[in-house]
């Protein structure tokens, strides 16, 4: 038999949950309503609204009917405290992406679900990271530096994928082995994000071999990118990437190399944390 344990919901962390799940809702609707796209940022910003909605709603559920109780309680806490991590990074990229692209019109959709939603769900979910932090027991391993590089790692590799050309990267060999790159490091910190929530890894001398061999892999990447992205391939006149007509996705080469440097800092950070920790 289901019980329901309405304490869940009635304490701090699940109303904002709850309130997490009526913005991010809200501003699906608003942004499905308003503009239909193809446009890989488009998606990007109305995946992040009904992932974030339905998962916190899934969250909600699972802790109403006490089911959350048949998994460790560590792997449980690990597990809603790494999706308010991704979700406030996700929000927060949505908040300044669909204004930016799909706000130009001045319809009243895109701006209520930029105000309303997106810049709120992102104070609700930073407040559901802020509030876990003050009821830690200090076993969550994603409430550490390591931790959360590895939340920040994933979430960059996610940029630089809805950034990327198909037109751009398959002209040249270097460009397809940068997105090698991208896919293998983001496939793996995803396995070492599973493991950590089921279980403790054991193998840390495995993980600091990886953070190095991912140093090195960004460094080629940092240097690669560049240089062939913008091989004979100066920002054409006019260059507007906000024309829903003829976008001009040459900037994306330059959110490309910019993500790709800035994932290269937090790999070489991981990698010191690992080391220190051997």
């Amino acid at each position: 038999m289901v019980t329901l344990d309405l304490e869940k919901l009635t304490g701090p962390v699940g109303v904002v949950r709850m309130l997490a799940v009526l913005l991010s809702g809200i501003c699906f609707g608003l942004a499905v309503s308003a503009v239909h796209s193809g446009d890989p940022y488009w998606v990007w910003c109305v995946f992040t609204s009904g992932f974030c909605c339905f998962t916190t709603l899934l969250i909600l559920v699972l802790e109403l009917t006490e089911l959350s109780d048949k998994m460790p309680d560590s792997s449980w806490e690990k597990f809603t405290t790494a999706f308010a991590m991704l979700a406030t990074l996700m929000e927060l990229a949505t908040s300044v992406i669909y204004p930016t692209f799909f706000a130009q019109a001045g319809l009243p959709q895109p701006i209520a679900a930029t105000v309303l939603g997106k810049l709120t769900s992102t104070t609700t979910n930073a407040a559901e990271v802020g509030l876990t932090l003050m009821e830690s027991d200090d076993k969550n391993d994603f409430l550490t530096v390591p931790g959360l590089l590895k939340i920040l790692e994933a979430f960059v590799a996610c940029i630089i994928f809805i950034s990327l050309d198909s037109a751009h990267y398959l002209r040249y060999d270097g460009l397809k082995w940068c997105l090698a790159v991208y896919t293998f490091c983001f496939i793996f910190s995803l396995l070492i994000i599973v493991f950590t929530i089921c279980c403790e890894l054991p193998f840390s001398n495995v993980l600091t071999g990886y953070n190095v061999l991912a140093v090195l892999m960004y460094m080629t990447a940092a240097v690669v990118w560049p240089l062939y992205a913008f091989q004979n391939n100066p920002r054409p006149k006019p260059c507007d990437p906000f024309d829903p007509k003829d976008p001009c996705s040459w900037d994306r080469l330059v959110v490309v190399s910019f993500m790709t440097c800035a994932n290269l800092v937090f790999y070489i950070v991981d990698t010191v944390y690992s080391v220190r920790e051997t």
